[in-house]
C-alpha cells in the first residue's frame, strides 16, 4: 500500500491507497477528529474509543470492518492505526453528528474520484503536482525540474521492486546510499545541512542538486535494469554506482562554478532554490 496525506479544510487526514482494491483506507481517528473538531490526536483517540465500544455494543459491523495498517505518526515512526476503506468512512460519517459531513462525503468522493482519473492518466497526476507547487510559490523553472525528478524517481522505484526490493526500510538504505555516494551526506544529514525536519528533502532541493539526483537515480536505475542484481547487496553496490556517476557531474559542475552546489538553502525562500536566477 502507499502511504500518502489527504487535506480537508486544511487539516492532515492520512490514508493509504490500496492497488489491488482500487480503494482508499483512512485513519479513523484522523477522520473522527475533524468531524468533531478535536482539538488534538489524543482527544479523537478518545472519542473513536467510545465509538468504536458503542458500535461494537451495537452490534455494528463498522468495527469488524476496520483494518490495522501501519500509518506515520508525529514521531516519523509507522504504527498500526485503525482504518477503514471509503465505503466504511461513509458510514462511520453517519456515525457521527456532525455539521461538517456532507462536505466530508463531498470530498471523500472528490478524493476517489481524482486518484483513479490518475491511474488512468498519469499526466493528471503531474498536472496537480504543478499546481501544489505553484500555489506554494515556487518558480516555475523549478516546478518543471522538479516534476522530471518525480518520473525519474518512479521510474527507479519501478525497477527496485522488480528486483524484489519491497520493504520502505530497503528503499532508504537504497537511497541513503546512492544520496552519500554523490552529496557526501546521508538523507538525515542532508536535510541537517539544510534545516529541515519532516520535509520532503526533494522539495527544498536547488534546481542543481535536483539534476544532480536525478542523474544519480537514472544511471541507477539503467544499471540495474543491464545487470539485474538478484540480492540486496547488489542493489545496495549498484545504488553507490549510480550516484558516483553523479558526483563526477558534481564535482565539474563544482570547478567551473568555484564554489560547492551543495546548498543550504531550503523552501523558506523558494527563489533561492532557482540557481539560475540573478540573486536581487
Amino acid at each position: 500500500m502507499e502511504n500518502k496525506i489527504k487535506i480537508f479544510e486544511n487539516k492532515q487526514i492520512r490514508a493509504l491507497w490500496n492497488a489491488e482494491q482500487e480503494d482508499w483506507y483512512f485513519s479513523v481517528v484522523d477522520v473522527v477528529g475533524i468531524l468533531t473538531d478535536s482539538k488534538d490526536y489524543t482527544t479523537g483517540r478518545k472519542y473513536w474509543n467510545k465509538l468504536k465500544q458503542r458500535l461494537a455494543e451495537e452490534g455494528s459491523e463498522l468495527v469488524t470492518s476496520c483494518h490495522q495498517l501501519k500509518l506515520q505518526a508525529t514521531d516519523g515512526k509507522f504504527y498500526k492505526t485503525d482504518c477503514l476503506n471509503t465505503e466504511g468512512v461513509l458510514r462511520l460519517v453517519q456515525s457521527v453528528p456532525s455539521p461538517k459531513a456532507e462536505p466530508f462525503k463531498m470530498w471523500l468522493a472528490r478524493v476517489g474520484s481524482e486518484r483513479l482519473d490518475e491511474i488512468a492518466d498519469p499526466e493528471k497526476a503531474m498536472l496537480r503536482a504543478a499546481d501544489y507547487y505553484r500555489a506554494k510559490g515556487y518558480t516555475e523553472e523549478w516546478i518543471t525540474q522538479r516534476l522530471q525528478t518525480i518520473r525519474m524517481r518512479k521510474e527507479l522505484t519501478d525497477e527496485w521492486k522488480a528486483r524484489g526490493i519491497t520493504r520502505d526500510k530497503d528503499y532508504a538504505i537504497l537511497t541513503n546510499e546512492m544520496t552519500k555516494a554523490w552529496s557526501g551526506m546521508t538523507v538525515a544529514e542532508y536535510k541537517t545541512h539544510k534545516g529541515l525536519h519532516k520535509e520532503n528533502l526533494r522539495d527544498n532541493m536547488t534546481d542543481i542538486e535536483l539534476v544532480l539526483n536525478m542523474l544519480a537515480e537514472v544511471t541507477t536505475t539503467a544499471i540495474s535494469k543491464q545487470e539485474q542484481p538478484e540480492t540486496f547487496d547488489e542493489n545496495k553496490a549498484i545504488a553507490k554506482r549510480g550516484g558516483l556517476v553523479a558526483k563526477g557531474a558534481r564535482q565539474n559542475v563544482e570547478v567551473e562554478l568555484s564554489h560547492s552546489v551543495i546548498s543550504a538553502a531550503n523552501a523558506t525562500d523558494k527563489k533561492a532554490l532557482d540557481t539560475k536566477k540573478k540573486p536581487q
